[in-house]
């Protein structure tokens, strides 16, 4: 017979400190909810150039979170998984798109991948593959910000995985892809999912970098938090409309992520 856990008593001072900080996150919400033309909501969504910016932003964010899965999962495996020099380095290098101001990383993105870039130039010169004012401006700058988050999840799923099951899978003769293949990445799947949700999420509201590298090209970059923007300088309460349609999808991810793999996705990062 099971034992239940014993309830635990919160203290009245935490309790209140933690409701302030409720109220703090939740009131700028609230603004929104009440100071919205609710019914405007219809003409705005059906709108042509809102429709056009909220496909773009969610087929070049899907396509972002997707290339962050790609590139990131093999990458927070080395941080998790092999000791050596300067790795540290290398998880901070990773993640330094986190804390960057946006703009920051958009000018980054130029000095790389620019038309006079350090890689850019090859690729406009071998390929011709310009990258700024493009579409594929636009998921270049999204997948920068979005991936860390993908990176620290799913690190911190492979630090604390069991190896055994490895190990055993090894031992019966499975390949080291094999056994990544079938046994790591299924046993990490809450951590990998919420990553990639969380990506998807950050690359869903990405501005900054967006708009320095890619610009604000309507039906070519202009994504809903630029036509947000855009809108704010003019129509405010049209503003406040697209900010509803953000809002609303952004609150659906979140709640819709299970509590599980939200707490792998907040880890506890070790050097």
């Amino acid at each position: 017979m099971s034992r239940r856990p014993k309830r635990r008593h919160t203290p009245i001072v935490v309790a209140v400190w933690a409701g302030v900080a409720i109220a703090f996150f939740a009131l700028p919400f609230i603004g929104i909810l009440v100071r919205a033309p609710w019914g405007d909501l219809p003409d705005v969504v059906t709108d042509r150039a809102v429709r056009r910016a909220l496909w773009l932003s969610l087929r070049t964010s899907f396509v972002a979170s997707l290339i962050a899965g790609i590139l990131g999962v093999p990458l927070a495996w080395v941080l998790a998984r092999l000791e050596f020099p300067g790795r540290s380095v290398v998880r901070a290098i990773a993640t330094l798109s986190m804390v960057l101001p946006p703009v920051v990383g958009g000018v980054a993105l130029f000095t790389s991948f620019g038309r006079r870039g350090i890689v850019g130039q090859y690729l406009d010169d071998w390929f011709g593959i310009r990258l700024p004012f493009s579409t594929a401006g636009v998921i270049v700058a999204q997948t920068f910000v979005a991936m860390p988050f993908l990176v620290l999840a799913v690190e911190s799923a492979f630090r604390q995985l069991d190896t055994r099951y490895e190990e055993a899978a090894s031992t019966l003769g499975a390949r080291p892809f094999f056994v990544f293949r079938r046994v790591t990445l299924p046993s990490v799947r809450p951590a990998l999912v919420a990553g990639l949700v969380l990506a998807w999420a950050r690359a869903l509201g990405e501005f900054g970098a967006t708009i320095t590298f890619a610009g604000n090209l309507p039906g070519r970059t202009q994504t809903m938090p630029l036509a947000t923007y855009l809108a704010l300088e003019s129509e405010p309460e049209r503003a406040l409309v697209l900010s509803l349609v953000m809002i609303g999808i952004s609150f659906a991810v979140l709640l819709g992520l299970r509590e599980r793999w939200l707490t792998t996705a907040l880890p506890e990062v070790r050097t």
